[in-house]
């Protein structure tokens, strides 16, 4: 018991005080691997370096590079003023702006907190000028981009699928209707919102300036298709695809849009370095973890306790889902994957849950707590750039929260909804 105190308690009080997620992981696994004291520290750094041993995981750089380098080549404009020509029309139609251009924008990096980033910088600061509260801003900007680890391609897919031996692909299209169901929720808390507020319209578009949008992002677009459909023929693989779709967008960016040079292309090597590392030093720490967790036999006590007590496959998810809820409010999404997918995985096939269905609540619950606090990252790069406090800004996300929670209620009673294309 004081191993598993020791383990758990370091790492959240590590996280707690400001230490990286990661430094904060290894740190616990080697003070309770001290206290055990039998077993060589030498076992950390194998298990790191094994985590990394994945040849999926070699499309996460490449996934965050073409994502980079979009950005870079003027993407995030020509996606924004599509969505600003097809949404305009409708009240609050800038606030749906960026719901669509974070869905669009999800299709090419897979990463929210990115995407937070990149559309954030333009988007909150016009909608404050139109006229929208701060927190509304960027409650709004933040619970969109909640979509990017949904819709394909999905960094925590590619996690998920390593940690279990499952298809990325099928997993990348399982999370497709979720994510476009989940923009749709989005859609309906923003229209009901500003039709209450008396939020402003933007003029209605005409179908030529429509078109031209259209045309001006036309290159930004293909490139989910090309990746999905790539997949999905069997053409490439998850990897091979990434690679491709990096290369594709480094094309686009200097031979379409002309907005790379060398100086910006070395700045988005330089950017998708540094993003990666972060994920990299996250899901490796997190594996040395699982082990430290394997062996004192954290997953065997919690799995018969859950079986003892759970028989039933739907309570398990609902018991799952308040347990991920809670757990993305603290832990990153990726690190939360590789600790607890181990555990609760063997348990869910126990009980003859669907492998994909499981994987993919798994990720959007706790991709959802990217707008929970105190550790929502998304919900804090909004406040920043809104230029808010994060207690203001919850209270712009709370509604938006709201329907989150809904979409994962219905995604857990109807799986139809997550195996149309898996």
């Amino acid at each position: 018991m004081l191993i598993v105190t020791t383990l758990l308690g370091t790492t959240l009080l590590l996280m707690l005080i400001g230490l990286p997620i990661a430094f904060s992981i290894i740190c616990g696994s080697i003070l309770s691997l001290m206290l055990i004291g039998n077993i060589p520290l030498m076992v950390i750094p194998q298990n790191i370096f094994t985590g990394l041993d994945s040849f999926s995981l070699l499309a996460i750089p490449f996934f965050v590079l073409a994502g980079s380098l979009m950005t870079s080549g003027g993407i995030t404009e020509k996606l924004l003023a599509l969505a600003n020509a097809i949404m305009g029309r409708f009240r609050g139609g800038l606030a749906m702006s960026a719901v669509l251009s974070s869905a669009m924008f999800a299709g090419i990096s897979g990463s929210a907190v990115a995407d937070t980033s990149a559309l954030g910088r333009i988007m909150i600061p016009a909608m404050k000028k139109s006229g929208y509260p701060a927190n509304f801003s960027a409650g709004v900007l933040a619970a969109a981009n909640v979509m990017a680890p949904i819709i394909p391609p999905s960094i925590p897919f590619i996690v998920v699928a390593t940690l279990t031996n499952q298809s990325v692909t099928t997993l990348f299209l399982a999370g497709l209707i979720p994510g476009l169901f989940y923009m749709l929720t989005m859609f309906i808390m923003v229209s009901y919102i500003s039709r209450k507020r008396g939020y402003p319209m933007h003029g209605r578009a005409t179908g030529g300036e429509i078109w031209a949008a259209f045309k001006g992002a036309s290159w930004a677009l293909l490139l989910p298709v090309f990746v999905l459909g790539g997949i999905r023929s069997g053409v490439f693989n998850i990897t091979e695809c990434a690679v491709i779709a990096a290369v594709y967008a480094l094309l686009v960016g200097v031979f379409v849009y002309r907005k790379i040079t060398l100086r910006v292309f070395v700045d988005s090597l330089g950017s998708a370095a540094r993003t990666t590392a972060v994920i990299m030093m996250i899901v490796a720490a997190a594996k040395a973890f699982s082990w430290v967790m394997a062996y004192v036999g954290i997953p065997r006590s919690i799995a018969d306790f859950v079986l003892e007590h759970i028989s039933d496959p739907l309570v398990f998810l609902i018991f799952l889902n308040i347990l991920l809820l809670l757990v993305g409010m603290f832990i990153e999404t990726n690190a939360a994957i590789v600790m607890l997918m181990p555990v609760f995985f063997p348990i869910a096939i126990s009980l003859g849950i669907d492998p994909t269905h499981f994987s993919v609540l798994v990720v959007v619950n706790l991709c959802v707590g990217l707008i929970t606090p105190p550790a929502g990252l998304c919900l804090n790069i909004a406040s920043v750039l809104a230029k808010t406090t994060l207690e203001d800004a919850v209270k712009g996300v709370l509604p938006f929260l709201l329907m989150a929670i809904f979409v994962i209620v219905v995604l857990t009673l109807v799986p139809s909804l997550v195996l149309v294309f898996a």
